[in-house]
């Protein structure tokens, strides 16, 4: 069990195989590495698994291999190809690798161990972040500066900065708070798959979702990916392209999770800032649990929030995958709506 998704195995992986099993996607959300929060978003989880497998059948069709092998209808045993449903999807069929365990003491992790027992079957313990745009705020102003881009700029400026050329950037995933890595470091953690090869291919699934939203009006400001290595291959594993692990826009409006992100700051600012004060706390004390640190707790969202937001991420899937799969409002009224919280 993820914060938002179910994990199910039929067939465990093994170091010389791989396994089967499926994701099934709940309505649950996270924001700002909480976890599961209060409330739930209506058919968000199947937005998200129709848009992550159309995306992989895109993949796919370009070549690029992943862990994909179908939805599964409520119906039926066996998965099929996003195209042959007529009722949204929740639940994924996937191929498994090993996830090995990562030792730790405090916040010092063992990727030692974790590849020893890994072979050559396993999750790659990277997120692969690549970015089309930098928004104000942006974590990569405060790391970086213009000049490292190529850009003309004395300074980053208060207003969203468009890349000539994709930033391509690697953190960590399994650390109770991510951290972003210089090269040689994301390297040593990649293990056996080549750190050229990962940044490659996360250009090239960029590219195909960017032209995917171009092709449907929308904006591709940034996004990630996770992979698996197998027998020698980098495989795009989790789930690709969708509202929750990309940002987009729609005519200048957000049409992603960031809505929620930047809602709670607007209407919880105590418990943002309280979140952002334990993190603090516990990097500065070596404290791996942030969470054991902050004394306060999100709020449920009223109603009519939810509503909005369920009609984001649906109008919005339907929009990317060219189909009226769901029973959704035209996105720029959906759009319009998120405008107004």
């Amino acid at each position: 069990m993820t914060s938002v998704k179910e994990f199910r195995i039929e067939t465990p992986a093994t170091e010389s195989r791989l396994g089967r099993g499926s994701f099934v996607f709940t309505d649950d959300y996270s924001v700002f590495d909480w976890g599961k929060m209060p409330d739930t978003i209506p058919r968000k989880g199947a937005s998200l698994c129709a848009m992550g497998a159309y995306n992989f059948e895109r993949l796919e069709s370009a070549g690029i291999p992943t862990h994909y092998r179908g939805v599964v209808p409520d119906d039926a045993d066996e998965p099929v190809p996003l195209e042959e449903v007529d009722e949204p999807p929740r639940e994924m069929a996937i191929e498994l690798t090993q996830v090995p365990d990562l030792p730790n003491d405090g916040r010092e992790y063992d990727y030692d161990s974790y590849h020893a027992d890994a072979g050559e079957n396993y999750l790659i313990p990277l997120e692969v972040v690549f970015r089309n745009r930098v928004p104000v705020g942006s974590s990569l102003r405060r790391r970086t500066d213009p000049a490292d881009h190529g850009l003309d700029l004395d300074s980053w400026p208060n207003e969203p900065v468009d890349l000539e050329e994709p930033v391509v950037e690697f953190s960590t995933k399994y650390e109770e708070s991510d951290r972003y890595l210089d090269r040689q470091e994301a390297d040593a953690i990649a293990g056996r798959a080549a750190i050229d090869d990962l940044e490659a291919l996360a250009r090239e699934v960029n590219r195909i979702v960017t032209d995917r939203a171009e092709e449907a009006g929308l904006d591709h400001q940034d996004g990630k990916i996770e992979c698996c290595y197998y027998d020698g291959e980098i495989r795009v594993a989790d789930v690709v392209g969708t509202f929750d692990e990309n940002r987009f826009s729609y005519e200048g409006t957000q049409l992603s999770k960031e809505v929620l992100r930047q809602y709670h700051k607007r209407t919880q600012p105590e418990w943002v800032q309280a979140v952002e004060q334990a993190k603090a706390e516990a990097k500065h004390e070596g404290v791996a649990d942030w969470k054991s640190l902050c004394d306060e707790t999100p709020d449920p969202l009223e109603e009519s929030v939810l509503e909005t937001a369920s009609d984001m991420y649906c109008a919005g899937a339907n929009a990317y995958i060219g189909r009226e799969l769901f029973d959704a409002p035209p996105l720029s009224k959906a759009i319009g709506a998120v405008r107004r919280l």
